[in-house]
């Protein structure tokens, strides 16, 4: 049974599923459905390009597979402007956020009572002689 539309419709009321039938899935086909050894041995094209797209697209510090095969170190020791740039913000953004709590809580206390500061009556530079 197969939809109009040759595409996959999981469940229903009846829990009856259709076939794919897909351009990337028909070479795999063996006579018994998907064929396993085929499956492992034989790579389609669209196999090489996704695993070329891959190995462009992985990010930094990762091995790159092929295979099963290592085939090299994605730039582990070159780090982007954008890295630099990003990580700066983020670092910036997070001693802005614990200076903010820190102020907040001396703020709370001093509203509170809890922080009285320095007791000026007594410093001894209100005692010295004022420079010429």
């Amino acid at each position: 049974m197969h939809s109009p539309t040759r595409e996959v419709i999981f469940g229903r009321e009846t829990m009856c599923f259709w076939d794919l039938c897909a351009p990337w899935l028909e070479p795999l086909r063996g006579p018994n459905g998907l064929d396993l050894n085929r499956l492992k041995k034989d790579i389609q094209p669209w196999q090489e390009w996704c695993s070329a797209e891959y190995m462009t697209h992985a990010p930094l510090g990762s091995l790159n597979f092929l295979g099963g095969v290592a085939t090299e170190i994605n730039v582990v020791n070159y780090v982007s402007p954008r890295s630099w740039l990003a990580t700066f913000h983020f670092v910036l953004g997070f001693f802005i956020f614990v200076g903010y709590l820190c102020h907040a809580g001396r703020a709370r206390a001093v509203t509170a009572g809890f922080e009285k500061g320095i007791d000026c009556d007594f410093e001894p530079v209100l005692s010295m002689t004022p420079f010429n």
